[in-house]
């Protein structure tokens, strides 16, 4: 049996999957049950595409709050005490500077569950992400990504 790992993030992701959680398991359902009532009032479900759509909604809907009670569950807290002066951690803000063009990018270390590329929120699991963990300020590394072997060079941690 495969190991679990943590499913690490902040007080404010877990308080936010707790959220979504609450509605998908009150309001979500209530909604989609509504749609199943009156698709079903259309009478033959066999060729019934508010039925199928309904039903389909209803498996994503019941999916979801799976994947979200396994995650907190295996919620491990990032707290500010945890971190070491300096040094990338997961919940560290860090400034990198990509060698040799020496462009800088500024990124926040979380967990999958807290990742968002699009507001700089790279997951400890991704390459960029785990190839950051543990290294220092004025740390050469070579990152391999999906587009090849990037340098970077660790600019500032906090």
């Amino acid at each position: 049996m495969e190991q679990e790992h943590a499913a690490y993030m902040t007080e404010e992701g877990l308080r936010k999957l707790k959220e979504e959680l609450d509605w998908l398991k009150t309001e979500k359902r209530a909604q989609v049950k509504e749609r199943l009532k009156i698709a079903r009032s259309y009478g033959d479900l066999s060729e019934n595409s508010e039925y199928d759509a309904a039903k389909e909604e209803q498996a994503f809907v019941e999916s979801r709050i799976l994947q979200l009670e396994d995650q907190i569950r295996r919620a491990k807290i990032i707290r500010d005490e945890d971190k070491v002066e300096g040094v990338v951690t997961i919940g560290s803000t860090v400034t990198i500077r990509e060698l040799p063009d020496g462009d800088e990018e500024t990124y926040t270390i979380v967990g999958s569950a807290e990742a968002d590329p699009s507001k700089f929120r790279i997951s400890n699991e991704s390459p960029m992400g785990a190839g950051l963990l543990g290294r220092r300020v004025g740390e050469r590394v070579g990152i391999m990504t999906p587009g090849g072997e990037i340098r970077v060079e660790i600019v500032r941690v906090r």
